[in-house]
């Protein structure tokens, strides 16, 4: 995948909007930029490596109907830094904070404050 700017990815598979509008809104409090593909994947886990590695940044995230994962490229596919189940729309946004505040190497928020 090659991106016109240095963005986040998010590879979605029949991703929930509630939860994709969350996760890009958190990734923009940080001011940095993202991009959505659908993509035919279903497994998050598989969805989030593919998105960091395509990635520019190096930060990834992977969407699959209400699962939501987020990767770093050099990581190993089963190691998310985060992978959520049905997370709530404030876990969401922590993810795209979260995706973004690596890649300005600044310390993760806790996704149950």
């Amino acid at each position: 995948m090659i991106s016109r700017r240095p963005s986040i990815f998010i590879y979605a598979h029949q991703a929930d909007a509630s939860f994709l509008k969350e996760i890009r809104a958190g990734i923009e409090e940080e001011n940095v930029a993202s991009e959505v593909f659908e993509k035919e994947e279903a497994d998050v886990n598989s969805l989030a490596f593919d998105a960091a590695g395509d990635s520019m940044m190096g930060s990834g995230i992977g969407i699959s109907g209400v699962d939501v994962a987020m990767q770093m490229r050099g990581r190993r596919k089963d190691e998310n830094v985060c992978l959520v189940h049905m997370p709530t729309f404030h876990q969401c946004r922590i993810i795209g904070s979260n995706s973004a505040r690596v890649i300005k190497k600044q310390g993760l928020r806790d996704l149950d404050s």
